[in-house]
């Protein structure tokens, strides 16, 4: 996913189409976690760039999309950039406790 998303919407509340964005976000996520699993992958990461255009876009967790969402929207600004491309993650060993 790699969209733009304008938060002033004439004839539509800012804090309702905030909302529904991240709604739209939370389901392409799911989405493509329900997608199988290639031979040798252990589960799906996403790599996630946040930014207000898309030049201006920089790394971002996953997890802390939502956050980055209400601070652009607190900020009063007008639009936002979310890529979120889902990529191979394989699960590391845990260092031994010593």
């Amino acid at each position: 996913m790699k969209k733009t998303f304008k938060l002033d919407i004439e004839g539509k509340n800012r804090d309702r189409v905030l909302e529904a964005i991240k709604n739209e976000v939370r389901k392409y996520v799911k989405r493509e976690r329900r997608r199988e699993l290639p031979e040798g992958v252990d589960f799906w990461d996403f790599d996630c760039r946040f930014g207000a255009t898309e030049e201006q876009a920089v790394v971002a967790h996953l997890a802390t999309l939502t956050g980055l969402m209400d601070g652009i929207a607190k900020e009063g600004g007008s639009q936002f950039y979310v890529e979120i491309l889902a990529s191979h993650g394989h699960r590391q060993q845990r260092p031994a406790a010593e």
